[in-house]
């Protein structure tokens, strides 16, 4: 297994057109300049006055901000960091001397000296950096990683040694199923044991998820039923790898070792709009302590899913009709796109 990355810095701009990304950018600004009015206020009365003179010189130029970094996204993502802090920084400081020249020439006079207008920019481009900077740090530092390789280690051992002697029983019998069973558990740990940090093709995430259920069934047989509904699915939309599987082992240890009767797990995945969608169910009964100590996977996953797409990615469980459902929304990435 890879050793856990340490974090020397962040290596890339935050992706600047994650409505997330844009909320945070524009409350951060909203906030300096709260201060700022603040600062320059005595009275109550200055204070409106002071925070509305701002809200009205800042608001054009930090509008055009986040339209042009949102179209310019991808391109800066792609920068080193420090170019694209420094892309950014300019871009920003073009756009307030646009917003400060076009205020000039329409009521013929501007707020301040345009010096104003690129200190405050400077500012404030300067302290979402550090900001953004932080927070990557805080969530993919070496505690996280740690708890994704420990998501990684949580296959339990009783699953290997129960998948290991059901192909043993079938070596003599049905020497071809066994083997196939054998290549899908070296699919299955090479990718468990695999350093998993980037986006993969969900197309691939389901061939795992389907090995992995594959080697379920060889030992709980007719008691674990299987449907899928993948035929609006996505299978080139990057996805945090191990997003699924995890979530299908939970549905197997909770919703059908517990039964002894045949239940049904069901994987509906499919693309709406620019959205990916990913519903899970399996059988549910409050009884009984199969259904604690589940939410492991689940906090990792959420915490995955806001690392790589922030507010666009969501995880929801809910209960109905004696069943588990999990709801996973992604926002649609591709490789080409």
């Amino acid at each position: 297994m890879a050793s856990i990355r340490q974090n020397a810095g962040t290596d890339r701009l935050p992706d600047m057109a994650n409505l997330g990304v844009l909320a945070r950018v524009l409350i951060g600004a909203s906030l300096f300049g709260l201060v700022v009015a603040l600062a320059r206020s005595r009275s109550l009365t200055q204070f409106v006055q002071e925070s509305t003179a701002i809200a009205g010189m800042a608001l054009l130029p930090l509008l055009l901000d986040l339209c042009v970094l949102a179209a310019l996204a991808r391109w800066l993502r792609r920068l080193p960091y420090y170019a694209g802090v420094a892309v950014v920084l300019a871009v920003c400081l073009g756009l307030a001397s646009a917003a400060y020249e076009l205020e000039r020439r329409l009521s013929g006079a501007a707020s301040g000296e345009i010096e104003r207008y690129w200190l405050f920019t400077a500012i404030i481009v300067a302290l979402l950096a550090a900001y953004f900077d932080l927070r990557g740090r805080a969530l993919s530092p070496a505690l996280t990683e740690a708890r994704l390789q420990a998501l990684q280690a949580r296959i339990r051992p009783h699953f290997l040694f129960n998948s290991i002697n059901a192909v043993l029983s079938l070596v003599r019998s049905e020497p071809k199923r066994a083997e196939a069973a054998l290549e899908d558990m070296a699919d299955l740990f090479r990718v468990l044991m695999a350093d998993n940090r980037e986006l993969s093709p969900l197309g691939r995430e389901v061939d795992l998820c389907r090995e992995y259920l594959s080697l379920e069934q060889l030992r709980l047989g007719e008691r674990l039923k299987v449907e899928w509904y993948v035929d609006k699915m996505p299978s080139d939309a990057l996805v945090p790898p191990l997003v699924l599987q995890p979530l299908l082992e939970n549905a197997v240890y909770h919703g059908i070792e517990p039964r002894s009767e045949a239940g049904v797990v069901s994987i509906n995945i499919y693309r709406k709009g620019q959205q990916v969608h990913a519903v899970l169910r399996n059988p549910y009964k409050m009884e009984g302590a199969h259904h604690s100590g589940n939410k492991m996977a689940l906090n990792n996953i959420r915490e995955r899913l806001q690392l790589h797409f922030d507010a666009e990615a969501s995880l929801k469980t809910s209960v109905d009709n004696n069943a588990y459902q999990v709801h996973i929304i992604m926002p649609y990435r591709s490789a080409g796109a």
